[in-house]
């Protein structure tokens, strides 16, 4: 059994001392000469397991000897951080410059070390290195990864996590889900050879992301991810956000589920390279794995149907939507009242992508970037309704292009539509567009696409007595061809899911 901790280490750099977190491992219940404890206990910590999660939500019962607690990444009021100096002949174990910064999560954090701990390599690849010759076949169970947050047992990590209403935060999740994707990608792409090069692990998209019921930050929860698909080169990952019941006699309870689809490139070619195989081996895994293996064919027609011209009923179908916003360009005086264009719901903001904000191969963390897509689409949302919005789904995310630092990254959000069908959870369509915006060059390149659906929090709806969202209407057809699209979209994912 070990405990991950982390201590602060004086080194110098650039003639200047600094500080930095240097994680290590000692065994619990037996004296350590670095941190000086006698004794660990597993309070104030989240957890994360390797292969088949237990049932059991109780942290002790399931701590085993693959279980790598995670310390709050904040220190407490009123508490004094242990830290032990280094001599001078110590040795940061690796380069600074891919120590997770102090804006990682502790999840993130942690999930980050375990990966290191299975492939030392990454940080000291030589040039001759050859890639991965032979493939491996491996099993769901062999990557399965699952994390434990003990919000019941840590206040520090509950204020690290909460929102203002006292759930999770959303955008956090995501980057804690991202983290957690990849590394359970990285266990099942690794080799048993030293000799060779690993492969560069990449997110490629986000098939879904549903919330099936609020997750407080009050009761434990854990978060589970396994491999359910691998093709050529790309592979599909699986989690379930569990919580823990309310009373002695409640079962645990799936809050959200999420697909992330990750793609292998050669570490020094970048072009696709082949992964380890998967033999699904249960009932449950052969289910999941026809599943995924159709969403991957119908993925390939659509992007055949998409090179096809419009037909005749497409053209009807942006006419139907064009006419009312004309209506606003040409006599806005007669416009209707209970309606917007889209144009005037669109909110944007930009940033400069730091060094802290890297992944393990130097480029910007995936999460990082979903969570700055989500809280600008939940501001959105906020504008547009008028009341507090309450997250439902993330429909689809698409990374084209790689976002490295030192980018300036431009954000630009927009509602595409809303939908009243259900007048107790009026829905509302967001899409989030990440520019990488280079002045220098002239150049403005998008990197991302993120659709996210909201609806209104009922406690909040009720205090606005009438209240009704007001309809979207494109202007151009540019918009028009974008509404369509996520129109068509969420009716085929509604359809797979009947």
């Amino acid at each position: 059994m070990f405990i991950v901790h982390a201590l602060k280490n004086r080194v110098k750099i650039r003639s200047q001392f600094m500080y930095i977190l240097r994680p290590h491992l000692c065994v619990i219940n037996s004296a350590c000469p670095i941190c000086d404890f006698s004794t660990h206990n597993y309070k104030n910590r989240v957890v994360f397991f390797e292969g088949n999660p237990k049932n059991s939500m109780d942290l002790n019962s399931s701590l085993s000897s693959n279980t790598i607690p995670v310390v709050s990444t904040l220190t407490k009021p009123n508490e004094d951080a242990k830290s032990s100096p280094t001599s001078s002949s110590s040795e940061v174990h690796k380069p600074i410059c891919y120590w997770p910064g102090v804006y990682h999560s502790p999840v993130t954090d942690a999930l980050w070390n375990e990966r290191v701990s299975i492939n030392e390599r990454l940080f000291d690849i030589p040039d001759d290195a050859p890639p991965p010759t032979e493939l491996l076949t491996r099993t769901p169970s062999e990557s399965r990864t699952t994390i434990v947050y003990a919000f019941s047992s840590d206040s520090t990590l509950r204020e690290q996590y909460k929102d203002p209403w006292n759930e999770f935060r959303i955008g956090k999740l995501l980057e804690d889900l991202d983290a957690l994707a990849c590394t359970v990608t990285f266990k099942h792409c690794s080799d048993d050879d030293i000799t060779t090069r690993p492969l560069m692990l990449v997110t490629a998209s986000v098939d879904r992301i549903v919330l099936k019921k609020p997750i407080s930050v009050d009761r434990d929860l854990k978060i589970s991810g396994s491999i359910i698909w691998v093709g050529r080169s790309s592979i599909e990952i699986q989690m379930e956000v569990i919580t823990e019941g309310e009373g002695p006699d409640d079962s645990d309870s799936v809050a959200l589920t999420a697909n992330f689809i990750f793609v292998a490139r050669d570490y020094k070619t970048s072009k696709a390279a082949q992964v380890n195989r998967l033999t699904p081996e249960t009932e449950q895994e052969k289910f999941l794995y026809d599943g995924a293996e159709a969403r991957d064919k119908a993925r390939r027609m659509k992007r055949g149907e998409d090179k096809k011209q419009s037909d005749k009923s497409e053209v009807n179908r942006l006419e139907a939507l064009l006419s009312e916003g004309r209506i606003f360009c040409d006599m806005p005086a007669l416009a209707d009242r209970d309606s917007i264009l889209l144009r005037d719901t669109r909110l944007e903001n930009a940033l400069i992508c730091h060094p802290q904000q890297r992944n393990l191969h130097g480029r910007i963390f995936g999460g990082f970037l979903m969570h700055r897509a989500f809280e600008l689409a939940f501001s959105t949302a906020y504008a547009f309704a008028g009341i507090v919005p309450s997250f439902l789904e993330v429909d689809h995310v698409d990374f084209y292009k790689p976002v490295d630092v030192g980018d300036f990254l431009r954000f630009k959000s927009c509602v595409l539509y809303t939908e009243h069908d259900n007048p107790d959870q009026p829905l509302i369509y967001i899409e989030v567009v990440a520019h990488v915006t280079r002045p220098e060059i002239r150049s403005s390149v998008v990197s991302n696409t993120f659709y996210f659906t909201f609806t209104v929090r009922p406690e909040a709806k009720a205090t606005k007595n009438g209240f009704r969202l007001r309809n979207v209407v494109p202007a151009t057809e540019e918009e028009a061809r974008s509404v369509l699209e996520r129109m068509d979209a969420e009716a085929l994912q509604r359809s797979q899911s009947i």
